[in-house]
């Protein structure tokens, strides 16, 4: 990924905004963000599928959003230094989602 905010905004728009799985993986960072966690306590955190919480966590690595520290089970996932530092622009993408969703919903 590259190091400036604008790849940063576009990233986090199609990963959040732009896929099916943006959801999942906005509650991901957002979980991450309250405290580093391995998988199993995501999944246990948020109420979901293990392997549904590992496939986002390979997109988030993938993608440099998130690093990691230890191996195997015990490996716990931490938000990347950009994205700590570039955080408020999530929220703002996470807002905008929300809003959007609200709308649709009211129709």
């Amino acid at each position: 990924m590259s190091s400036g905010p604008r790849q940063l905004k576009y990233l986090l728009g199609w990963l959040i905004a732009g896929t099916r799985g943006g959801v999942t993986r906005a509650k991901i960072i957002q979980a991450l963000r309250e405290t580093p966690r391995n998988a199993n306590q995501l999944a246990n955190h948020l109420e979901m599928d293990y392997r549904t919480i590992r496939h986002h966590l390979n997109v988030l690595l993938k993608n440099q959003l998130i690093t990691s520290a230890g191996e195997g089970y015990g490996t716990t996932y931490f938000l990347s230094q950009q994205l700590e530092d570039e955080y408020v622009m999530f929220e703002e993408i996470l807002n905008k989602i929300w809003k959007r969703q609200k709308k649709e919903k009211a129709k």
